[in-house]
């Protein structure tokens, strides 16, 4: 995708110091409602409330996020290079199974015996399956889940779908300190949230829902990649320790984008994915939202709400979310029991 990355090295300039990230760089870009004006009120309240976001998934006072030494411009460089260059280090494993298991699950006449059979063929994703299909965010009830079949048998296919999509993604909570733990643990959490407003979304819009909670795991995916790499670059070519949270968000904000895509690309997931993405990124005035794009406008807000963090009011929720007020309050309803189910002491991940 030389194009796309070659947009991202263009936000970089080898001798001034480092500049704020660019307004066009946000994760959370609600289409302006009039003409195009990228400093509209829906753009204001995105960028406020993925400044909250940032604050909470860092552990950090706004203040601390604002400024960054220029002595760190070496270490984004890298990070850019790394990107431009596909060789990031810390990328999560594709499991072999997935291709086939992808036509598998979109094929409506697979039968429960094949689709446990392409899922027993991978260790490791059995195993991370079953710990996912244990977890609040997926069982039913109180029963416990013991064999990958009889995860087919109660969550059906679509629920199997889900489950899949969230144990590929599952081996990257693994930490490799607390403060790593805490952020594993906040994009996690965040991520599900996101993906699970993203799938309801999906069905409101007769959409396909599997894809929209796979394509709404990955922001929090890239997350977790782009911090273990920034970690892994400061260790070894920078200050030799963990990085600075105002690093850390500069590195989110101007990579989230380009890493969403290159996971996309290097896990072969089909063209509509990135069409998805690409829309999310720069949505055009006027046009309806995506599921994905309301899907983390809306997961972002619940989970910093039920957080007790700063966000967004309810009058400034209904401005930038394009869904009707029942709809929207059914959505807001599934997420918050979700959210209450799946305390952090709880959650498996």
């Amino acid at each position: 995708m030389p194009g796309f990355f070659s947009w991202v090295s263009s936000l970089f300039s080898k001798t001034p110091p480092i500049q704020p990230p660019a307004p066009d760089t946000r994760l959370l870009n609600p289409a302006p409602s009039g003409a195009p004006d990228t400093t509209g009120p829906e753009s204001n309240l995105g960028g406020q409330l993925e400044d909250h976001l940032f604050a909470w998934l860092l552990d950090a006072e706004p203040v601390r996020l604002q400024r960054v030494a220029d002595d760190h411009r070496r270490e984004l460089a890298e990070l850019e290079r790394r990107l431009n260059m596909n060789e990031m280090e810390e990328l999560p494993r594709k499991p072999g199974s997935l291709p086939m298991l992808m036509r598998a699950l979109s094929n409506e006449t697979t039968e429960r015996k094949e689709l446990t059979s392409i899922i027993l063929s991978d260790p490791s994703l059995t195993d991370q399956l079953l710990q996912v299909a244990n977890s609040l965010y997926f069982r039913p009830g109180d029963q416990v889940i013991e064999s990958v079949d009889q995860a087919v048998f109660i969550l059906g296919v679509d629920g199997i779908r889900n489950v899949i999509a969230a144990a590929v993604m599952r081996p990257m909570m693994a930490a490799r300190n607390s403060r790593e733990a805490l952020f594993a643990q906040r994009s996690w959490r965040w991520g599900l949230t996101c993906a699970r407003a993203a799938e309801m979304i999906a069905k409101i819009h007769r959409d396909d829902t599997s894809a929209h909670f796979m394509v709404g795991l990955l922001p929090a995916l890239s997350y977790i990649t782009i911090r273990r790499e920034l970690g892994r670059i400061c260790r070894t070519h920078g200050s030799g320790h963990e990085p600075e949270p105002a690093l850390l968000k500069v590195a989110l904000v101007r990579y989230q984008w380009a890493t969403c895509q290159l996971l996309a690309n290097i896990w072969n997931l089909p063209p509509k994915y990135h069409a998805w993405l690409l829309s999310a990124e720069r949505p055009a005035p006027r046009q309806a939202h995506s599921a994905l794009t309301d899907g983390l406008l809306l997961g972002t807000r619940e989970v910093l709400r039920h957080a007790r963090q700063r966000n967004l009011s309810e009058d400034d929720l209904r401005r930038i979310v394009h869904l009707p007020p029942e709809q929207l309050n059914k959505v807001r309803s599934a997420l918050l029991n979700l959210l209450k189910e799946g305390k952090p002491s709880q959650m498996r991940a």
